[in-house]
């Protein structure tokens, strides 16, 4: 048995016996059986297996059943991550999907693209926002082409004003566009390069 124990901060009590929370837990055929919890965060969870750790224990945000088994639910950093992503959907043009419904899966492969990107802190393009002039990471849907054109673009001091000149204007944008293939590439998408500018037509992997 483990010698991890149970603190009761941040629990919430629903009628008298169900606490939500992060908890510490191990694969049981399938089910996430409880070993300890509930935690005020994932961090004081994962530590609570102690300086030796417990084969297979992980923290899982969720509710405590009655037969000591977790029933998942989104922490609060899932909620915030979603608000995120979310923000930074509301960065594509308005009329982006005009066309697709929501089941398409061109309409998931932008959702998905612009999470990984988000992920790995590369924000999305402001395209007709207040922040258009930061920059940013731009996705355009092609139908035709069956992906997304995805491509890099600088701060306006210098793609608009080149404070820097033309060369290392067009050496960045070169390494921004490469890192963004690299990336969406690490996580399995289909990546092909398209265009003069070193953007990259994304699609979903064979």
């Amino acid at each position: 048995m483990s010698r991890v124990s149970g603190l009761s901060s941040g629990e919430v009590l629903l009628g008298g016996a169900i606490r939500q929370g992060w908890w510490l837990v191990v694969d049981d055929d399938g089910a996430d059986r409880i070993l300890a919890g509930p935690f005020s965060d994932r961090a004081e969870a994962g530590w609570a297996a102690g300086p030796e750790g417990h084969d297979g224990a992980r923290p899982v945000y969720g509710v405590r059943r009655a037969d000591g088994v977790l029933a998942r639910r989104p922490s609060p950093q899932d909620w915030a991550w979603l608000a995120h992503l979310g923000g930074q959907l509301d960065r594509l043009p308005e009329d982006w999907d005009a066309d697709l419904s929501d089941d398409d899966p061109l309409t998931t492969l932008v959702v998905e693209i612009a999470a990984v990107l988000a992920e790995a802190g590369l924000p999305l393009h402001d395209a007709g926002g207040s922040e258009g002039a930061i920059g940013g990471a731009c996705l355009v849907l092609e139908p035709a082409l069956g992906g997304v054109v995805v491509g890099w673009r600088q701060h306006d001091r210098v793609s608009v004003d080149q404070v820097h000149g033309a060369a290392a204007d067009a050496m960045v944008q070169q390494v921004m566009n490469r890192a963004l293939g690299d990336v969406l590439r690490l996580h399995g998408f289909a990546v092909e390069s398209f265009g003069d500018t070193g953007g990259a037509v994304v699609r979903w992997a064979a």
